[in-house]
């Protein structure tokens, strides 16, 4: 989701009768990095470390039309939360606790429903979870990184399906191919590997887990969110956060160098100006409540596109070459903030 609080502004805005500048969403300040094989590519092409049928089987399966768009709350998400479970073990994550699920429950309220006929104003969300496992660090295992990612979607609208193949199913088989990387190679410090629900409806998954950290919250010392990692034309990717903590810049830059995806950090500090940036990402995602906890970030996504909150959002619409050598990318950055984290 790239809701931004820009966004949520604007439309209060003409709502209001007011007047807002439109900007065009690519503009804004962005520093776009060097990739392998670019004319400024300073180190060799990394080898790929992801099993790319397992990375589209996972979104084929998370956005087929039994799992119906993962809606929280719905037998979609249901199916979607058997599934994590499945695959949360199957790569041996340990649970905080003796399960993975984290169950919680939130209320919604929908400006929306005070004009529009059949939609509630207030909506209890009783039946909400995130799913949460771990790797034990080698060397630090008292710092933790938390690699995040949305498993919930929009579910159905007026009978139409909403399947959220790039939205948010890549991001949840990227998260599962970076847990399956340290498994195979163990961290230094310990990798948390959360699964999402209820970012749809204002990021209540992230906002549950950070109001009730497994651990204590001066041991958080970065979070990984992917969101919508797998459709993009351009062969491009964002990486939203650095300027906030500027150290991680040579973390992201030192990976992309390794692989073919541009990569452009950008899309923070968004700003209602003509000529600032079009969109700020700050708040867009699951990252957002570990910042507002004061907790550094590095948010992974592409740019909105035809598909974009669609019932064309399908497993058969995502850019397979691009999204397997963005789980690659994203891999080696986990890789390298772990290595580099001090």
């Amino acid at each position: 989701m790239k809701t931004s609080r820009l966004a949520i502004l604007a439309c209060l805005l003409v709502a209001a009768g007011a007047f807002v500048v439109a900007h065009d969403k690519d503009s804004g300040t962005v520093v776009s990095l060097p990739a392998a094989g670019g004319p400024t590519a300073a180190a060799v092409a990394a080898p790929a470390v992801v099993d790319s049928a397992r990375l589209f089987g996972d979104v084929r399966t998370l956005a087929s039309v039994e799992y119906d768009g993962r809606r929280t709350g719905t037998p979609g998400s249901h199916k979607a939360r058997a599934y994590l479970q499945q695959r949360f073990s199957e790569l041996g994550l340990t649970p905080f606790g003796a399960a993975y699920a984290q169950p919680f429950s939130f209320t919604h309220t929908s400006i929306k429903g005070l004009f529009m006929p059949g939609r509630p104003f207030r909506t209890e969300y009783k039946d909400a979870a995130n799913y949460v496992g771990y790797i034990k660090g080698s060397a630090s295992p008292e710092k933790f990184i938390v690699v995040s990612a949305h498993y919930d979607h929009l579910g159905r609208n007026n009978g139409l399906l909403y399947p959220g193949a790039d939205d948010n199913a890549s991001g949840v088989a990227a998260l599962l191919a970076v847990a399956a990387y340290f498994k195979s190679h163990p961290p230094l410090h310990t990798i948390v590997f959360a699964a999402f629900d209820g970012e749809e409806i204002g990021l209540r998954g992230a906002k549950a887990f950070i109001n009730a950290l497994p651990f204590p919250r001066a041991q958080l010392a970065l979070n990984l969110n992917f969101d919508m990692v797998s459709h993009n034309d351009r062969n491009e990717i964002f990486a939203a956060g650095t300027s906030y903590t500027p150290s991680l810049q040579p973390v992201v830059a030192e990976a992309a160098r390794r692989h073919g995806v541009n990569v452009k950090l950008g899309h923070d500090h968004g700003r209602l100006l003509p000529g600032g940036e079009a969109e700020d990402w700050t708040d867009s995602s699951d990252h957002g409540p570990f910042h507002d906890a004061g907790i550094p970030f590095i948010y992974f996504g592409v740019e909105d596109h035809r598909d974009y909150h669609q019932s064309t959002d399908t497993f058969e619409n995502i850019n397979q070459p691009f999204f397997s050598a963005v789980a690659n990318l994203l891999v080696d950055v986990a890789a390298t903030a772990d290595r580099t984290l001090k």
